[in-house]
């Protein structure tokens, strides 16, 4: 497992790990590593904790002699296999070079400078910064938003291609000259191109086409990764986006994915053991500027101990396939596998090829802060009415079958107690199936297509009618069959409070500001040719809210300017499918060009959606959960 802190529910994310992890700042690490070695014994001081993040990052070792704090309580401490000692005492020991884990060179030199040995060298992080106009707040080189960065799975060969599409949502926040910073990487982790992508408009689209890409630079075919570093920008420090995967030619493939989880973790869940006639693909895609040692990732049955290595080692940045009967070819669906990472890659896509075609979907963080509440059990109704939703489309069940698999994310969760409710479109209330107290290595599916009674949604939620465990994490995976083409798709998400005043836990929650978050803003992109776009708008409800939601669609052309609004109402608990091709016609998409998206915007609760792709002609088609800021 590599040792690094990144993100914690509570404090957020570690930004030093940001900073030393950017590919910029992981080339010069490596060149201050380099020199560190060869001078001898290093005194480390450590001013804001990352000693354990900083050594497990250096690509070379370097012979610590010992490591220094100035926070009293916390001398005795053990960090690197080695007790803190006290700062004062730094020019006593035998070390003459000191490296202080601190980005200001020039305040490391001020509060050091009656501290270091005699003939002593003083090295800090300074040296690895990235230059001042990658930054977006110059003063505080660790403020969160320097380093909005993110990776994508990114290819075009013969068969396939991706289409990365956002926004410039920073724009609302205050910024004013927004831009990228990417770098492709391709499937060897070797560096194609780096370039810079300016986005100046306020809600200006943005689209990374991977053929327009491959034409523009004259690259070969590639299967590789696209590191995101977003720029000059304001409010908000995560890169959000939806990456579609469409085949070429006669391939007829279409899959829509929603944004990589921009921090590591150790252990991922979401990944299907394949169905008879699959193959199914985990693409393992090494974050870091460091080699994957081989056997340090293994894949297991979800629930059991027995780990199968990853063998082979993994270059810097590389792209590797990893066939799921190769490593388990005992498990089949419905069968779930959890991938344990050891904190080497973000959130992984796994691509399931079948009849020719193959779709993508997105592993999940598997949460190893959370404990099971028994909270969850005693919510009171009055204030949480039915508790944690995972609200999910269910299609006309004539032409789809809408198969759920329930999803542990959460290391120490050992049962799942789960029902299904079903309601049309218009809110009413419908079957309800109790699925049991599941196991966590369970692999139990229930066809919601077969309990429901026409189109409309379900809603994933506990029931400990026999016991069980909650954490309040509940996750499933969603799987979408057309019975009349054979195409599928596939989307996972967990369950969140929706729509009550009174709060749990930070709960219900908001894309924008503290609990209870009862307001709506997605990203939906428009597009005005096939593969039409599409979104299933649901409208949940943990207990009573409004009988109807006010909800407005807010129509932008490329460049970011409005040029179309219309509002819907939404029955509580019922939902709808905005196409919007047909709200706004296929005249006005037209001018509002490649590129034109809708803001689904609702001020008065909290809208959950799935976005998609959907070839009417053709029966091809992709469902994700959507984004919002």
């Amino acid at each position: 497992m590599l040792g690094i802190r990144t993100f914690d529910p509570r404090s957020g994310g570690n930004m030093a790990y940001k900073a030393l992890t950017h590919p910029l700042a992981a080339e010069k690490l490596a060149l201050l590593a380099d020199s560190l070695k060869y001078a001898g014994p290093v005194a480390i001081y450590d001013p804001h904790d990352m000693v354990d993040t900083v050594m497990a990052l250096l690509p070379v070792p370097v012979t610590v002699a010992a490591v220094h704090t100035h926070d009293s309580l916390k001398v005795g401490q053990m960090r690197v296999g080695q007790p803190l000692r006290p700062v004062v005492d730094m020019g006593q020991g035998v070390a003459r070079t000191i490296w202080a884990l601190d980005f200001n060179h020039a305040a490391m030199e001020s509060r050091l400078s009656g501290l270091l040995p005699a003939g002593g060298v003083l090295h800090t992080l300074g040296s690895v910064c990235l230059p001042g106009h990658m930054l977006s707040v110059g003063h505080n080189y660790l403020d969160r938003l320097n380093f909005a960065t993110n990776l994508a799975f990114f290819r075009d060969t013969a068969a396939l291609s991706t289409r990365l599409v956002t926004a410039n949502y920073w724009a609302r926040y205050g910024a004013r000259a927004v831009r990228l910073w990417l770098r492709l990487f391709d499937q060897d982790g070797q560096v194609l191109r780096t370039w810079d992508y300016d986005v100046p408009g306020d809600g200006q689209a943005i689209i990374i086409d991977s053929a327009d890409i491959r034409r523009r630079f004259n690259l070969p075919e590639f299967t590789g990764q696209l590191f995101i570093h977003a720029q000059g920008i304001a409010g908000h420090d995560v890169v959000k986006y939806a990456l579609e995967t469409r085949g070429k030619g006669t391939n007829a493939s279409l899959s829509v994915t929603h944004d990589a989880n921009a921090w590591p973790a150790n252990r991922y869940a979401n990944l299907p053991a394949p169905a008879e006639g699959e193959d199914v693909v985990l693409w393992v895609q090494n974050s870091h500027a460091l080699p994957i040692p081989s056997g340090s990732m293994t894949l297991n049955r979800m629930g059991q101990d027995v780990h199968m290595p990853i063998l082979p080692e993994l270059a810097p940045y590389q792209t590797m396939a990893v066939h799921m009967r190769d490593i388990l070819p005992g498990l089949s669906w419905p069968e779930q596998i959890e991938f344990r990472a050891g904190g080497h890659v973000v959130r992984s896509r796994y691509e399931i090829t079948q009849h020719n075609r193959t779709r993508i979907a997105h592993l999940n963080v598997q949460r190893a802060d959370l404990q099971p509440d028994a909270g969850i059990t005693r919510l009171d109704p009055r204030f949480f009415g039915r508790g944690y939703l995972l609200p999910f489309p269910v299609p006309d069940p004539a032409r789809y079958r809408t198969l759920l698999l329930p999803s542990p994310m959460a290391e120490s969760l050992t049962t799942l107690p789960v029902r299904v409710d079903c309601f049309d479109v218009e809110g009413a209330a419908g079957p309800s199936r109790f699925m049991g107290c599941l196991p966590r290595d369970h692999g139990t599916v229930l066809d919601v297509s077969a309990l429901a009674t026409g189109p409309g949604h379900g809603e994933l939620l506990y029931d400990f009618r026999d016991g069980g465990q909650a954490d309040g994490w509940l996750h499933a995976l969603i799987r979408y069959e057309d019975r009349q083409t054979g195409h599928a798709s596939e989307t996972s998400f967990g369950s969140h409070i929706f729509n009550t005043i009174m709060t749990y836990r930070g709960e219900p929650q908001s894309y924008v500001g503290a609990p209870p978050g009862l307001s709506t803003r997605l990203f939906l992109t428009a597009a005005g040719s096939e593969p039409f776009s599409f979104c299933r708008l649901i409208y949940p409800v943990s207990a009573t809210w409004h009988a109807r939601s006010d909800t407005s669609l807010y129509l932008h052309a490329a460049d970011g300017t409005q040029i179309g609004h219309e509002k819907i109402a939404i029955p509580m608990s019922g939902s709808r499918e905005i196409w919007p091709h047909r709200i706004f016609g296929l005249s006005t998409l037209a001018r509002a060009g490649a590129g034109a998206y809708v803001i689904i915007r609702d001020t008065t609760c909290r809208l959950f959606g799935y976005h998609g792709r959907m070839a009417e002609g053709e029966g091809r088609f992709s469902v994700d959960h959507m984004f919002g800021f």
